[in-house]
């Protein structure tokens, strides 16, 4: 089960934390994954570490926020891997800005943009970018990686990153829609809070409020990933599932 050999899959935002964790899940499924990040040096790292576990992965490193640099890196993909049959849109936060949790009330209107670039349009950016040749073959898998944010409201000054959360999830429902006929499937993963918090006392105080007890690591949303990008999961699209704890933090 869960064979994704002969497969493609790139990883946007894979140069860390999650996005590294996604990669190497599907690269243990026997995806060749492109492991993207606006870092080179993150991309390099993260796809030697797939490698060092055995897997086939090189680096990709592009701004999602481009088009055109999106274009470009995945005609580059196509030419050293194949065409990309996996997407898994993880990129997010403020992209390559800084995110200071910030009430909307107070949250300057130049610092709308950032969330909403790389949250809604570099979801759009490479989902169109890839969506030509899984039309073309007939197969295709779209993930894009949201947030509790994105589902609810919270007291946590992230409001225009849930706004752009949200959008990105409902753009993943059109898309699943619009290509359901096309042995295409997209859904979106609703993370809740996640181990990424370095403050022993923080996260002591986050663990409290998860029902299991516990943070979410890579490795959890890799295996939703594996499932999600496999052919057992084909009847599964225009869903968006939370993976949380049971708590719709975020």
């Amino acid at each position: 089960m869960f064979d994704l050999s002969q497969k493609t899959a790139l990883i946007t935002g894979a140069g860390q934390g999650v996005g590294a964790g996604i990669a190497l899940a599907l690269a243990q499924q026997g995806a060749a994954v492109a492991v993207n990040d606006i870092v080179t040096e993150r991309a390099q790292s993260s796809a030697e570490a797939v490698r060092s576990q055995g897997g086939q992965a090189i680096a990709v490193p592009f701004d999602v926020t481009s088009p055109q640099a999106v274009n470009e890196g995945v005609a580059s993909i196509a030419q050293q891997l194949g065409p990309v049959s996996i997407l898994v849109n993880n990129a997010g936060n403020a992209g390559a800005n800084s995110f200071a949790p910030t009430p909307f009330s107070k949250l300057n209107p130049d610092e709308w943009q950032k969330f909403i670039a790389v949250n809604l349009f570099g979801v759009m950016n490479c989902t169109k970018a890839v969506l030509d040749d899984m039309i073309e073959y007939q197969w295709g898998r779209i993930i894009t990686i949201s947030s509790g944010a994105g589902q609810t409201g919270l007291t946590l000054g992230v409001s225009v990153y849930g706004a752009g959360k949200g959008a990105g999830i409902s753009f993943m429902r059109h898309v699943a829609i619009e290509n359901a006929r096309n042995g295409i499937t997209a859904n979106s993963l609703a993370l809740g809070l996640m181990n990424s918090v370095d403050d022993a006392g923080v996260t002591a105080a986050l663990v409290k409020s998860i029902p299991v007890g516990r943070l979410g690591t890579p490795a959890d949303i890799g295996a939703a990933c594996v499932w999600l990008a496999s052919e057992e999961a084909a009847w599964v699209t225009g869903q968006t599932i939370g993976i949380n704890g049971g708590s719709l933090q975020s």
